[in-house]
């Protein structure tokens, strides 16, 4: 049976297959995926589909594997030194795929470059303000911070290498292909933007060569039409897969499913950082101040929504409720947050407590081709408000506008919307991730705050989230970010989550998908048998 309404939050990465025979001759193969990265650019943009097109063409100093646990990549043994110093060993013999060696040199033009990169939607310095790289020798780096820092493998391991004479590339010279060289499994060979992305095997890659030598990654941005694509033999494999076909699909005899629950949340970001909030109104028109500042406010929005018919209706059964950043059995999780439980009635007395007895009017913003049922969901949500006496309307656009204008759409740089649909899969695995960059007081020079659109700031929750960064103790450092997490959301409902998703993957019979928590979608998981 395929994960519906039975899921278990402490469930990982599950692996189920329908109808696999023997392995595939073919070595090239054609991918049809859901939602295409904005850029080659392994620093552009901190998101999904970004990174999982960047891990083909880059390697990391660190890499992830399908569970997020860490292993050797570029660098080849790693520790600390001292309380404020970290050593890294870099790999000797690499080469990138234009020829030119890797050492120590490329690391430090990397990290120069990944936190600077104009117009970025959502920046890569979380993981790297605070730390200072200084080249050893041509295989030797070292990080040093001012306060203990445990978690330094993980935030390396975020991080694409890119070469030294790419430092000061511009976005559209990855996008070309000019500056696309790494050392990753996989060169490029083009891009046509929604039509193709086509990848070569590195025959020269210093780690297990994958299967194929030829990846032909085809945007589909509609799922109906993936499917199709799959059924027909247009395409080898897909992702994200649509809920509402996964009972038909696994009855074909000639596909293969795999599923796993990802660490991905979905939840709302709402407007925490100005009184005249650009799109909501009192229900005549007329301008209100922000009600959305009051967090009983925001506590009834979230009273407001039934996540068990988001779950149940929009999802189709495969998606867990959310009342936290992660799913339970990760790292650093709050025993004392649950999924808010429904009731409108409540909701409204708290908006009448709030001094909003007739409620007010809001536009709510989402992507319609980013995550699962995006759309849908923010829909049904809509819904929900309307019935708490908030007179609410949608508008959904394609990713690639959603983002530019949800981080830094106003005219003075900040968040356009006063309500937005998003979600955030932690690239650690742990709660630091979605703390940081969620919830967090919004601190460019700090890198904090990167992907919080809605400015939530309490300066008593980013006290316990530094503390957590410096704490080495894993029991106590688990313990600190659950309390943060307490604050961020069950004290100030900073954010409202909703669900966490589950990804369901299909392939044509003979091969088979390994599951991964952090959704990507690698050609290398894509194996015969």
């Amino acid at each position: 049976m395929y994960i519906r309404k039975a899921i278990t939050a402490g469930a990982m990465a599950v692996l189920l297959s329908v109808g696999l025979t023997t392995a595939a001759a073919a070595k090239d193969l054609t991918i049809g995926y859901g939602s295409e990265p904005s850029s080659i650019d392994p620093h552009y943009h901190n998101l999904t589909p970004n990174n999982s097109m960047a891990a083909h063409i880059f390697s990391r100093l660190i890499e992830q594997d399908e569970k997020q646990n860490l292993t050797p990549g570029l660098a080849v043994s790693w520790k600390p030194v001292d309380d404020l110093t970290w050593e890294f060993k870099l790999r000797q013999g690499v080469k990138f795929h234009d020829g030119s060696d890797f050492n120590a040199d490329d690391v430090m033009a990397t990290v120069a470059r990944a936190p600077n990169v104009p117009n970025s939607p959502s920046s890569f310095g979380t993981y790297l303000k605070g730390k200072t790289f200084s080249k050893v020798d041509d295989y030797t780096i070292q990080i040093k911070t001012e306060t203990p820092y445990p978690l330094m493998a993980v935030d390396v391991s975020t991080i694409h290498i890119i070469s030294n004479e790419a430092e000061k590339a511009a976005t559209e010279d990855f996008n070309s292909g000019k500056a696309a060289a790494g050392t990753g499994p996989y060169k490029f060979v083009e891009w046509v933007p929604g039509d193709r992305i086509v990848l070569e095997r590195n025959e020269s890659y210093f780690g297990d060569k994958p299967e194929w030598q030829k990846v032909t990654f085809k945007p589909i941005k509609s799922g109906p039409s993936r499917v199709a694509a799959l059924l027909a033999g247009d395409v080898d494999f897909i992702d994200n897969v649509p809920t509402t076909d996964i009972a038909r699909l696994e009855k074909e005899p000639d596909l293969s499913l795999s599923q796993g629950i990802s660490n991905r949340i979905i939840y709302l970001h709402m407007d925490q950082f100005r009184e005249d909030s650009p799109f909501i109104t009192a229900k005549d028109g007329s301008k209100i101040k922000n009600p959305l500042l009051d967090a009983r406010v925001r506590k009834a929005l979230s009273m407001a929504i039934s996540r068990d018919l988001i779950v149940d209706r929009v999802m189709e059964g495969v998606a867990i409720k959310a009342g936290q950043l992660l799913p339970e059995g990760f790292f650093g999780v709050s025993p004392n947050l649950k999924p808010e439980e429904y009731d409108v009635e409540g909701a409204k007395k708290l908006m009448a407590e709030a001094g909003y007895p007739d409620g007010f009017k809001m536009k709510v913003h989402g992507p319609n081709d980013r995550y699962i049922n995006d759309a849908k969901i923010l829909e049904g949500v809509a819904q929900m408000f309307s019935r708490a006496g908030i007179d609410t309307s949608v508008e959904t656009m394609t990713k690639s506008v959603f983002f530019k204008r949800a981080s830094k759409g106003s005219p003075d740089g900040q968040p356009e919307f006063s309500l937005v649909l998003v979600g955030w899969g932690s690239g650690t695995g742990e709660a630091s991730s979605p703390l940081k960059s969620l919830l967090a007081t919004y601190n460019k020079d700090k890198g904090m705050g990167a992907s919080n659109r809605g400015r939530h700031s309490n300066p008593k929750m980013d006290a316990v989230l530094d503390e957590a960064l410096a704490t080495v103790d894993d029991t106590k450092r688990a313990a600190l970010l659950a309390k943060a997490t307490d604050i961020g959301i069950g004290e100030d409902q900073g954010i409202i989550p909703l669900h966490y998703q589950v990804n369901t993957w299909a392939a044509k019979k003979g091969l088979k998908y390994i599951a991964r928590t952090d959704e990507r979608t690698y050609a290398m998981g894509v194996i015969s048998q």
